[in-house]
């Protein structure tokens, strides 16, 4: 999978590769020819007493190493040019590819790994990438040059070559093969404490209320202690490897030292030859040490990379038609025919034979115990799910059938959970109608009943609204919402249990509100509440997955005995309050 993802995202960016290389070729040439010219140097010039042969080839010596200075730093640039481009490349296709998914693959992921692996992981492909535009391009250079300039030097001494490398190409091997499995558990324990700390950032005030404090830093503790082993397992392996690779290159040298000094006494060798071939051992096993430190990176990328593939390999569940209908003329209609869904995996379906009809202009609500189903059901009508069974129809056209965007422009969505991103208020209601004015702005928020707090910040509609909102109560975080759904001006509203947190007076005022300004919109609500749904054109009334109830208040008490136990434990509930 790491090749595939390379090949995927470096083939347009191939004149940096053919920059990186031509550069680390002129640096590893410099690199390779300077021993011999310091051979020559000491050969030539300082046994013979040639002064003025010193200075030149000196001077020589300066040139090329100045050569190399700049070539590796030119290098270093486009290389880091290529990772960061690849980088921003894969970010972007992850993010891209994620906003696409429902529900559904949301939550195989699951957010905290999703996060995982468009940061922390496109970081250790990256990474990979940079270095090896840095390093590893450049080690075979020097391993095989220096293997030619070193034979070129002395073909006697050679043999300590043939002994050297393998056995360090073994140690590295088996250090490598034994690190995979330490990453591939580091990037799972990553993602669990990313998980753990995005549950205790989300849910802090449910800590602090239930004194839950000790338990849950014990569960961070555990966890990043899980991090820890792991990571000292993958360390103390990386910490093997390099004093291992150290001791094979200090033998070698003690070895060439050894054998060579016979050769140089004998008069078979001279000493700057002696020095050129030491020097070319040191700069082979420097490249094998070099791309010994690539490997240590290679199997962490390629779990990354494995990781990453995986996202962008899955395809959404609900995706846009290969050839979207032309959308119909806007009623409102939506239409439910013999409607079932399950979850992947699940033995049975949520929802089963849900077949109703929301005229336009009229309001339906769903009633129904927790786990009835009834948040799946409305999610149908957005398309947060594709139904498993049946279809489900908005202005009598499948909404399969439609181009994502066109479908969502008809309906308005508040979800169950009131969720405002950071920034100002102005820029949340305009969320869906960027170019809306203020005075649509202060029109939705008084049929949301939430002008008057609005107009109490010191700087109204620019008042700051913090992550998730949580700078304003769960009430006015809901009434926000609204009104950000009414600033949108869809024919279609999705309520989805979106008066909860409403006291029973702003409930009121808010549906007399919605009734009085948007007379022909079609509304879908999802409540708990009796008061909240009571005066609904029809009521559907779900009990696990089924239509138990369908019609209008007066006659659900009449003829749906689960409707009626819900209202009457919820006026007696009132009453005794």
């Amino acid at each position: 999978m790491l090749w595939t993802l390379l090949v995927r995202y470096l083939r347009p960016a191939w004149p940096l590769i053919v920059a990186v290389v031509v550069f680390q070729l002129a640096q590893s040439i410099a690199a390779l020819i300077l021993p011999a010219l310091n051979a020559d140097i000491i050969d030539n010039g300082v046994v013979t007493g040639d002064i003025p042969y010193i200075w030149s080839t000196g001077g020589i010596m300066l040139v090329f190493s100045l050569v190399q200075i700049v070539c590796a730093i030119v290098a270093v640039y486009f290389g880091s040019r290529l990772a960061m481009g690849m980088g921003k490349g894969l970010r972007s296709d992850l993010f891209e590819k994620v906003v696409a998914f429902s529900q559904r693959e949301v939550g195989r992921f699951g957010a905290a790994s999703l996060i995982t692996r468009n940061t922390n992981d496109v970081q250790q492909v990256q990474l990979l990438v940079q270095m090896s535009a840095t390093i590893m391009i450049s080690a075979p250079m020097l391993a095989i040059g220096g293997v030619i300039m070193a034979v070129r030097q002395d073909v006697g001494l050679s043999w300590l070559m043939a002994v050297s490398i393998p056995v360090l190409l073994v140690i590295v091997s088996l250090v490598v093969w034994r690190m995979v499995p330490a990453f591939t558990l580091m990037q799972k324990r990553i993602d669990r404490v990313n998980q753990i700390l995005r549950e205790q950032l989300t849910g802090i005030r449910v800590v602090r209320a239930f004194v839950r404090e000790d338990h849950e830093r014990a569960r961070f503790e555990r966890a990043s202690t899980d991090v820890m082993e792991t990571g000292l397992r993958a360390g103390n392996l990386m910490a093997l490897m390099f004093p291992a690779v150290m001791l094979v290159m200090n033998l070698s040298s003690v070895a060439v030292i050894w054998f060579g000094a016979s050769q140089v006494q004998d008069g078979a060798v001279e000493i700057g030859t002696l020095f050129a071939f030491l020097t070319y051992l040191m700069q082979i096993l420097m490249g094998v040490m070099m791309a010994t430190f690539m490997f240590v990176m290679i199997p962490r990328a390629a779990v990354c990379a494995t990781r990453i593939g995986e996202v962008l390999d899955t395809d959404a569940s609900v995706a846009a038609p290969a050839h979207a209908a032309i959308a119909p003329a806007t009623t409102g209609r939506v239409e439910f025919d013999r409607v079932e869904f399950a979850y992947p995996g699940a033995d049975e379906p949520v929802l089963r034979e849900l077949t109703f009809t929301i005229e336009p202009g009229t309001t339906t609500a769903v009633i129904g115990s927790t786990g009835s189903g009834k948040t799946t059901l409305v999610g149908l009508v957005p398309r947060l799910f594709d139904v498993t069974g049946g279809t489900v129809r908005v202005d009598d056209l499948d909404v399969r059938a439609y181009d994502p965007d066109d479908l969502w422009e008809r309906i308005g969505l508040v979800p169950q959970r009131a969720f405002l991103f950071s920034g100002t208020i102005a820029q949340n209601l305009r969320y869906g109608n960027a170019g809306a004015d203020d005075d649509v702005l202060w029109r939705a928020l008084e049929i949301a009943q939430a002008r008057e707090f609005v107009q109490a910040q010191p700087l109204r509609l620019d008042a700051p609204v913090a992550q998730g909102g949580t700078n304003f109560s769960g009430g006015q975080r809901q009434r926000l919402a609204i009104a950000r759904a009414l600033v949108k001006q869809p024919p279609i509203y999705v309520f989805d249990d979106s008066f909860s947190a409403l006291d029973l007076r702003t409930d009121a005022a808010l549906r007399r509100a919605l009734d009085r300004e948007l007379p022909h919109a079609t509304r879908l609500v999802v409540a708990q509440r009796v008061s909240t749904i009571q005066h609904a054109d029809q009521i559907l009334v779900l009990d696990h997955g089924r239509i138990v109830g369908i019609g209008p208040h007066e006659d659900l008490m009449a003829s749906c005995e689960t409707y009626r136990e819900i209202v009457e434990s919820q006026l007696s509930a009132e009453e005794a309050a």
